[in-house]
């Protein structure tokens, strides 16, 4: 799933526009959209770079330009846009954030025994991306990156 162009239009303006040299040399830069939906697809699916697919730009540019944009703060930016799109919606309340720091161990069996959930509600493509950035594993791939 890539960026559709409503919601290129609400993220492309964080994300800094290619550099071109004047003397014309050198190779151009990948098109930044291609290379955010190619991070989102990382984030989202958990695989490594080399798991990439081909209709992406190279892993090593992905990867590179991924590292360049969380030590600029390009990410941060996108991900508190995210959170402001979703507050302005209605979608999320910043004021009011709850951090439960308990564990509760599952019992043996609780799968099979645990009742589902009924109050399954579809989310929008924003809370979904914001998701992707707040999960564990883009946590640890944040800080894994210098």
């Amino acid at each position: 799933m890539d960026l559709s162009e409503k919601q290129w239009e609400i993220l492309g303006p964080l994300i800094p526009k290619p550099r071109v040299r004047e003397d014309g040399k050198g190779r151009p830069w990948r098109d930044p959209r291609d290379i955010m939906n190619a991070v989102l697809w990382i984030l989202r699916t958990g695989a490594q770079w080399e798991d990439l697919p081909k209709r992406y730009p190279p892993r090593s540019t992905c990867h590179r330009r991924f590292q360049q944009w969380v030590k600029n703060g390009v990410l941060e930016k996108v991900v508190k846009a995210l959170a402001q799109d979703l507050k302005d919606r209605g979608g999320i309340d910043l004021e009011e954030c709850y951090v439960d720091g308990s564990f509760v161990p599952a019992k043996k069996g609780a799968l099979l025994l645990g009742k589902q959930s009924g109050g399954w509600v579809q989310r929008s493509w924003r809370s979904e991306t914001l998701m992707v950035f707040l999960s564990p594993l883009a946590l640890s791939l944040l800080r894994r990156t210098k």
